[in-house]
């Protein structure tokens, strides 16, 4: 049928296609419902000899549900760490390339040395004060760029040197880090899934409510709750990681914070009459 389903929409455009895909799931789906209870009215009295009230019952069913829900709440949850972990890795590379960066300005002539390590400092600051806490919704932002831009300029006079192209390969993987930590500021996972979990967490808790005994229940209504309150854990749990800048577990700066202190003792040891061209926020100062 997927070989039939992909030989007809082959041409058609993107979404179109993704449309046609989720239509076909749909009608299959309640094809498949549909064919059951046909075959529950009328097959079933051919193939068993039970008497109709006999069946499965409501618990019989809550238990591949519950399974379901425990599966598609890890496979979630290993999705959203996914993304953290990158966006650690990112973040301590970032911070890497900077110090890397500042390392090599050694090599190059004074002048130049001087700005690479003063922006150096500045960009570092305008992540770690500006946009480290736009990521927490999500965003960056334009003050790192300010310095970056500035890099470029100040390799421009050194072009032909030996120190150049060792500058420009530090640069690049600051720039490449940078934007992966930007990347992982975002969802990884789309909110529709989340609600589907939340909705399915919800079906689960009333579907094991309902199998519950009615009188001495307390020892399954305490594993009710404590059940309830593992799936609802992992759903707040994922939803906080997916977003590894802001919320309780979350991504802290430590590691540009680091490299700025030592950008910052460099510039201060080769320029000690020299003042930066930011303030404490990363922003140019003005003249």
């Amino acid at each position: 049928m997927l070989s039939a389903y992909a030989g007809v929409v082959r041409g058609f455009p993107a979404p179109f296609e993704r449309c046609l895909l989720v239509l076909l799931v749909i009608v299959v789906a309640v094809a498949a419902l549909l064919a059951g209870l046909a075959a529950n009215r009328w097959l079933r009295p051919r193939l068993l000899s039970e008497d109709d009230d006999t069946g499965m019952a409501v618990k019989d069913l809550v238990g591949p549900l519950l399974t379901l829900t425990v599966l598609l709440l890890a496979f979630v949850l290993v999705t959203a760490n996914g993304s953290y972990g990158k966006a650690e890795v990112s973040s301590r590379g970032e911070a890497r390339a900077l110090d890397q960066l500042v390392e090599t300005s050694e090599y190059a002539p004074e002048v130049q040395r001087a700005r690479i390590q003063a922006d150096a400092v500045c960009y570092a600051r305008a992540v770690r004060t500006q946009e480290w806490p736009a990521m927490a919704d999500g965003h960056g932002s334009p003050a790192p760029s300010v310095w970056s831009t500035d890099f470029r300029a100040a390799f421009r006079d050194l072009e032909g040197k030996p120190v150049f192209g060792m500058l420009i390969a530090a640069d690049n993987k600051r720039s490449d880090e940078r934007e992966e930590r930007l990347t992982q500021a975002t969802a990884s996972i789309p909110s529709a899934i989340l609600w589907f979990l939340l909705a399915t967490l919800t079906i689960t808790v009333i579907g094991l409510g309902i199998c519950l005994p009615r009188k001495n229940n307390r020892g399954q209504v305490i594993t009710l709750i404590v059940i309830t309150a593992l799936l609802t854990t992992t759903l707040c749990i994922i939803r906080d990681v997916d977003r590894p800048f802001g919320g309780i577990i979350n991504v802290e700066p430590t590691a540009i914070t680091e490299a700025e202190r030592q950008a910052t003792r460099d510039f201060t040891a080769n320029h000690p009459a020299t003042e930066l061209p930011c303030d404490d926020q990363g922003n140019r100062r003005t003249i």
